[in-house]
Order: C-alpha cells, then sequence, then structure tokens
C-alpha cells in the first residue's frame, strides 16, 4: 500500500490550480475540460482538486466543505521547502490568510501555516535534517 494522491473538494479547481502555481510555484499536471477535477505536479503523490459538484456525486451522505467553515478542517497539505519565509509571504501576496507566522520549532525545523482562499490549511516547513 502506498499514498497515489489527495484530493481537496473545492468551489473552483481552476481557481485552486492557479492559487497553489502562483503562490508555492507548483506546476500544473493536468485539468479535465469539465473543469470538475485537476491535478499538480508534486512529485510521487498527486495533489488534486475536485469540484464540490463531482464530490457530491462520490459522497451522497455528504461532507464538510472546507471552504464554507470559519475554521480550518483538521488536516492539512505540507510544503516542505528552503526558503520557508519567502513562501510564506509569497503565500499571502497570493490570497492565502496567515494563521501562524514562521517559527522555529525545537527539533530544527522551521513551519508555518496559511490557509488558502479554497478554504485549504497549507503548512510551510523546512527539511528536517537528522
Amino acid at each position: 500500500m502506498k499514498l497515489g494522491y489527495t484530493i481537496v473538494y473545492v468551489p473552483d479547481v481552476a481557481a485552486s490550480l492557479d492559487f497553489f502555481e502562483r503562490a508555492f510555484g507548483l506546476k500544473r499536471r493536468f485539468l479535465h475540460e469539465s473543469g470538475t477535477y485537476g491535478e499538480l505536479d508534486t512529485g510521487e503523490t498527486t495533489l488534486s482538486f475536485a469540484s464540490h459538484d463531482l464530490a457530491a456525486s462520490n459522497l451522497p451522505g455528504g461532507y464538510i466543505r472546507a471552504s464554507e467553515v470559519g475554521q480550518p478542517l483538521g488536516m492539512e497539505i505540507g510544503l516542505v521547502t528552503e526558503s520557508l519565509e519567502q513562501a510564506h509571504a509569497q503565500a499571502l501576496q497570493c490570497g492565502a490568510a496567515e494563521l501562524s507566522a514562521p517559527q522555529h520549532k525545537p527539533w530544527g525545523q522551521v513551519v508555518s501555516y496559511v490557509r488558502a482562499p479554497d478554504g485549504c490549511l497549507v503548512e510551510l516547513c523546512t527539511p528536517v535534517h537528522g
């Protein structure tokens, strides 16, 4: 078993892809012609976005839309970078909301949290060395 992809359900797939491209420099791998599903090239594990309409067809019992709640959901997308402060500032310039400014952690990592316009909680962090 291995993690193949993460799908985030969002109001506007193209807008989420655009935000992650501009804010974090990730590259778009695919956007379906329907606009209901898209992927970013993030390495071995794919970060995907799907529309709320597509999610509703897969989850007839419903779900909580991250874009419609005041606080972020209890899950995050973690992006690792050597340039954390720059990445954090870029995310804010591209429309993210700051939840936690960059902080040095006791284990040597620098970590910050932002919330993407689509409601996703994003952790930005430096690599863990050693």
